[in-house]
């Protein structure tokens, strides 16, 4: 059985938590899979993003907070002339 370490991101709402996970891979038919203590921890990063725990999400990735990007008027303009 091979493992391949692999980051998987996990988006809720304003935050988007980087979480570290081993994938398996086998010559069966489920091949690459997770194993339960990793599903189980995207499972709870996930969770505690949606309750607005983010300390507990802290603990198991790394958690970051999107900001929103908004074009320059004169940019828009162009992009799109009488919008």
């Amino acid at each position: 059985m091979k493992q391949k370490y692999r980051t998987k991101l996990v988006h809720e709402g304003k935050y988007v938590a980087e979480v570290d996970v081993v994938l398996h891979e086998t010559d069966e038919g489920w091949s690459p899979y997770l194993s339960l203590e990793d599903a189980c921890k995207l499972d709870k990063v996930r969770d505690s993003l949606r309750k607005g725990d983010i300390e507990m999400a802290m603990r198991l990735s790394r958690v970051f907070s999107l900001t929103p990007v908004t074009m320059p008027q004169k940019h828009n303009e162009l992009l799109h002339p009488g919008a």
